[in-house]
């Protein structure tokens, strides 16, 4: 088993190769299971594939390049939390409040994200192709140059998002609200678009927008 230093100077969290597999790990409130409390810690890097992590809290961590690839976090609250290229792939972030998070460059494809807060959420150049995002509100998000390609999308609300080279080809936005986004250079190609509104939207350069 390895030791590995992630939550501080006077913290030691143990992890394997799959978390839950072994005994609970942590020490002092940071103990990594369904409804763990880990706010404000380090866990860059960290190997929690498959983790069962439904309504835990890790509000303002920093969780760069963790591996989450097929948890469970649905109900997280993953408010402010720093995961800059982590591993959400098949990953279920239903109902996650993750307002003001940074996924820049985050795997996210086939994750499904029903109903989450993504507000103001910086999600430049993510890859969520085959993502589900039904009811998903991206009210401020930036979502530039990010991959959307025939994701499930239904009723999203993207209101004043930054839009700019995202790819959303193929993808289901019936009944997804654009109001007030930046939709340069975007490629709706192929995308279900029936009842969407873009009250406000810039479409000068859109590919596929209406």
């Amino acid at each position: 088993m390895k030791t590995r230093k992630i939550c501080g100077p006077l913290i030691l969290l143990l992890c394997a190769s799959h978390v839950l597999a072994q005994a609970p790990k942590g020490a002092g409130e940071c103990r990594i299971r369904p409804g763990t409390l880990c706010a404000d810690l380090n866990l860059n890097g960290m190997n929690m594939r498959d983790a069962s992590l439904a309504n835990s809290q890790f509000t303002r961590s920093s969780m760069v390049a963790v591996n989450l690839h097929g948890a469970d976090l649905s109900e997280a609250n993953l408010q402010e939390a720093r995961l800059t290229g982590a591993d959400l792939g098949e990953a279920v972030l239903d109902d996650a409040d993750m307002a003001g998070s940074t996924l820049a460059g985050a795997n996210l494809a086939d994750a499904e994200m029903n109903g989450a807060n993504l507000r103001n959420a910086l999600m430049h150049r993510v890859r969520a192709q085959d993502a589900g995002l039904r009811g998903t509100d991206l009210f401020g998000a930036n979502l530039s140059q990010a991959d959307f390609t025939d994701a499930r999308m239904q009723r999203a609300s993207f209101r004043g998002a930054n839009l700019t080279g995202t790819v959303l080809r193929g993808a289901n936005l019936r009944g997804a609200d654009f109001t007030n986004a930046n939709l340069t250079d975007a490629d709706l190609r192929g995308a279900n678009l029936e009842l969407a509104t873009f009250s406000g939207a810039n479409t000068s350069t859109c590919i596929g927008c209406r």
